[in-house]
């Protein structure tokens, strides 16, 4: 399937249009199982799994075409994009502006944070640690988005970041070191 995800989106970046249609499919049970991952245990929350598939698939498609190479590339601008939407969503629900009212939307617990003496999260605090480590270590930082918000594993984030698994490994330990520390777990 990964060859197949990648011949399609080379056919779409020659101009063959048809190609995304014929990707969607082959790539959208991953996209939701993703999301579902992402929005699981969230009770009360209003953006549901689909919603947050088809909300990251339009930003990405509509808005320019973006040069996706192959699967891993794929997940990981998909991972990308999923984290700007639920910040974003965040950010809409906590803006009650004529009320002046806040509300906590929490990241699930699947999103692994949780289970690593993190406890709950809030996606706008993983989102402002995320950008406090791209601004020490823009790779890291890279390496846990498309790790805990793309639902990536340690061998498909080192065929996007052209290093060795065990490198990535490496990397997402030290990540979390740094996240535990910056988000008081």
């Amino acid at each position: 399937m990964a060859s197949e995800v990648t011949r399609l989106f080379e056919c779409w970046r020659q101009g063959d249009d048809t190609a995304l249609n014929r990707l969607t499919p082959l790539v959208y049970d991953e996209l939701r199982r993703i999301a579902r991952s992402l929005m699981q245990n969230q009770p009360g929350h209003t953006l549901q799994p689909t919603a947050l598939v088809h909300e990251a698939w339009v930003k990405l498609f509509h808005s320019a075409e973006p040069e996706i190479t192959d699967r891993a590339h794929f997940l990981a601008v998909m991972s990308r994009v999923m984290r700007q939407v639920l910040v974003d969503h965040a950010r809409g629900t906590n803006a009650d502006k004529r009320w002046g009212r806040q509300q906590r939307v929490p990241l699930a617990a699947t999103v692994e944070f949780a289970g690593e003496g993190f406890g709950e999260l809030e996606v706008i605090d993983v989102d402002r640690a995320l950008h406090a480590l791209s601004r020490e270590n823009a790779d890291l930082a890279q390496i846990i988005e498309m790790h805990y918000f793309g639902g990536m594993t340690a061998e498909e984030v080192a065929a996007v970041v052209h290093r060795s698994s065990d490198a990535v490994r490496h990397d997402i330990r030290l990540a979390r070191a740094w996240l535990r520390r910056e988000l008081g777990g």
